[in-house]
């Protein structure tokens, strides 16, 4: 197999020994969960439920009238105990969020391969779903709350309704996992393939296209090799990668596997492309035949300071205590770094109290290293030679540091895709992607 890969990147250590021969183990309920009304890029979800409500598995207990949205639902029965506002993992302030309790015996203990649909789940399971018109599945999948679980959370029903103007011819799916650590995705594939490959032909009827890409980092051979047995007659190709990060970006990935190139301030939609990641496509299935809300996912716990990597299926709402706790607990001697995500996008935390929500792809723990004093810096240009959207890192963070905002604009800021590959290699270890995501927040802030 001849690998593809895209130019710039860089290639990270990837870390991933620790758990990619684990196979996916199931996070017992837990007594407690907590789960934030906004899990998704676009508007927050508004609460259906107050305290003192019973609530089943699988209760929608949020929504949103808004199209760019995705309701979330109650990952176990119980009843709540308070709506208010709490932390968040990703989010700088609390969001208000659902605290559920669950009472003697009712939380709702799913297995995950078990045919039966949670009790509050309000839209039909389908096995024959061949049958059912594209804005069923729609329809389906934005009920369950679907998003995209690479990291995103872009609702999953908003990413299968392009425009008519831009015609879809293709979707490729993405296996890639280039964040180091991190190996969900790799176990998904290996062990719930079949099921991979059905949600991918549900998303290719929504999409009305006829042919699928699966795309799959050589580091991961084990899975290249079984999907290809599986994707046989599927209509869906496999396509290795050269191991290099961050080759799952969507550009990046659509570069690689068709060599069409996404405009500057485009979308895949723009080059008849939709890109969904492989856990998204299984929580599409999931959805369509099992009628299953997204309640759990499947994510990775690593990193020097944890006791026991694992990789694990969560509820949502799940606190890392609790995640951690399962794995050993956190072995260190003095302070911590807790990643959520890999380590290269990861945002730290400052709280073990967070709840997992739709975009915890993983929990990474980090003994506290030496701390690498910012120098001035030498020109070097290694951020330009890596730079996988062919900008000037260097100078965007130049000018946002003197908030000249119209020249980042000029140097490209909004193309940015905040990879880190030029933090990476900068051996003046200039924060870089801090004066960009600096700067994208003032342009909003004055939008």
């Amino acid at each position: 197999m001849r690998l593809k890969s895209f130019r710039g990147g860089v290639h990270a250590p990837d870390r991933k020994e620790a758990t990619r021969d684990r196979p996916i183990e199931v996070l017992p309920p837990p007594a407690r969960v907590v789960i934030p009304l906004q899990q998704h890029t676009g508007a927050p979800c508004e609460a259906l439920v107050k305290e003192g409500d019973a609530v089943a598995l699988g209760q929608k207990i949020g929504d949103s009238k808004a199209f760019v949205s995705a309701p979330v639902h109650a990952s176990i029965a119980g009843k709540v105990t308070a709506v208010q506002l709490l932390p968040h993992p990703v989010l700088p302030k609390p969001v208000l969020s659902v605290v559920i309790e669950a009472e003697a015996a009712a939380a709702g203990a799913m297995d995950p391969a078990a045919a039966a649909r949670p009790a509050g789940a309000e839209f039909p399971a389908s096995s024959a779903w061949e049958s059912l018109t594209v804005e069923q599945l729609k329809g389906n999948i934005r009920e369950a709350g679907v998003v995209g679980l690479g990291g995103a959370a872009f609702p999953t029903h908003v990413k299968l309704s392009p425009s008519p103007e831009k015609p879809v011819d293709t979707l490729v799916l993405n296996g890639v996992e280039c964040e180091p650590y991190l190996t969900n995705d790799h176990r998904l594939m290996l062990e719930r393939g079949e099921e991979i490959l059905e949600g991918a032909r549900i998303v290719m009827k929504v999409l009305g296209v006829r042919r699928a890409f699966l795309g799959i980092e050589a580091n991961k051979l084990d899975a290249i090799r079984h999907m290809e047995k599986l994707a046989a007659g599927a209509g869906v190709e496999v396509v290795g990668l050269k191991v290099k990060y961050p080759q799952g970006a969507e550009k990046q990935l659509i570069k690689a596997v068709l060599n069409r190139e996404v405009p500057s301030g485009g979308l895949p939609f723009d080059v008849g492309v939709v890109v969904q990641n492989v856990g998204t496509v299984l929580a599409v299935r999931e959805a369509v035949v099992r009628g299953k809300p997204l309640i759990e996912r499947v994510l990775t716990v690593s990193g020097d300071g944890v006791g026991e990597p694992k990789n694990l299926l969560v509820r949502l709402g799940t606190s890392f205590a609790a995640v951690l706790e399962a794995c050993g607990g956190v072995h260190l001697d003095g302070e911590a770094k807790v990643l959520m995500g890999g380590p290269m996008m990861g945002i730290a935390q400052y709280s073990l109290e967070v709840p997992v929500i739709k975009g915890t792809s993983g929990i990474l723990v980090f003994r506290r290293g030496r701390l690498e004093r910012e120098t001035p810096c030498i020109k070097c240009g290694r951020c330009v030679e890596v730079c996988p959207m062919g900008l000037m890192p260097v100078r965007i963070a130049d000018y946002a540091e003197k908030d000249n905002f119209a020249m980042c604009v000029e140097y490209g800021v909004k193309d940015c895709i905040e990879c880190g590959a030029c933090a990476f290699v900068c051996d003046t270890k200039r924060p870089l992607v801090h004066w960009v995501k600096y700067a994208k927040w003032n342009l909003a802030r004055k939008k």
